[in-house]
């Protein structure tokens, strides 16, 4: 009774035992490494698909940013292009741009708001501007952390399910009895097989939240500055309305 037991299971885990294509070896897997395999697969899919919405929208608002800024320095009126924007603007610059102005707006230069507030005008602008800033960017930088997550967990999460494939191997050896290769290179290969997937799906990952993480540091700079410019604007408007005005 025993040992038909013991056949028919080194005979249930070891079909097509020659076979090390990665669906043989998924198969042959033992179910803790079939569900750490299945994670990693998704989790990169997953990665994949982040990364290509993260590069793609940062060409696209790097694109915006280049048209927002020929209009905005190109001599017209800013109320004119405020009004021309809208409450909707289409990327972070231009809300940046609209915040600004809104509040420009709601405290029209010359009143007595402006000179008995214990805020200044320029300052308000200021904070809304940062305000939005780091709103439009937290909004930009959404899902970036699955990447540096994946990236640093994928690894071991796959060396996980290595050392239990391992496990798996060393007691089936030891039911059966041989140490011949041919009956140890099929176990290993399957509990490697985790940790190779482990780092397919780390390597990517980690190269492209440094990339990302970079071009999204460059954008902004790029807003910053933009906003240290339109508050020096504004500021210089401010200063000459209040000379006209005296």
């Amino acid at each position: 009774m025993e040992p038909s037991i013991v056949d028919a299971t080194i005979l249930a885990g070891s079909v097509n035992p020659h076979d090390f294509s990665i669906l043989s070896l998924f198969l042959r897997a033992d179910m803790v490494v079939k569900a750490v395999i299945v994670m990693l697969f998704f989790a990169s899919i997953w990665c994949w698909g982040i990364i290509f919405e993260k590069l793609m929208t940062l060409r696209r608002l790097n694109a915006r940013a280049s048209e927002f800024e020929g209009a905005f320095w190109s001599g017209g009126s800013l109320d004119e292009l405020y009004d021309r924007i809208g409450i909707k603007p289409g990327d972070p610059m231009s809300a940046v741009f609209v915040a600004a102005m809104r509040e420009w707006r709601r405290n029209p230069p010359g009143s007595k708001e402006i000179s008995s507030a214990s805020v200044s005008l320029p300052d308000r602008i200021d904070r809304v501007m940062q305000i939005t800033l780091v709103r439009e960017m937290e909004r930009v930088e959404r899902q970036l952390t699955v990447l540096a997550t994946t990236g640093s967990t994928a690894p071991f999460i796959g060396l996980f399910g290595t050392v239990w494939g391992i496990m798996n191997s060393f007691q089936s050896i030891a039911i059966s009895q041989n140490t011949s290769l041919a009956v140890v290179a099929p176990g290993i290969a399957e509990a490697l097989f985790a940790t190779a997937l482990g780092l397919l799906a780390a390597i990517p990952a980690v190269i492209a939240y440094n990339k990302i993480s970079k071009d999204l540091d460059r954008y902004a700079n790029r807003l910053d500055t933009f906003a240290g410019e339109l508050a020096a604007i504004l500021s210089r408007e401010l200063d000459a309305r209040s000379d006209h005005g005296g």
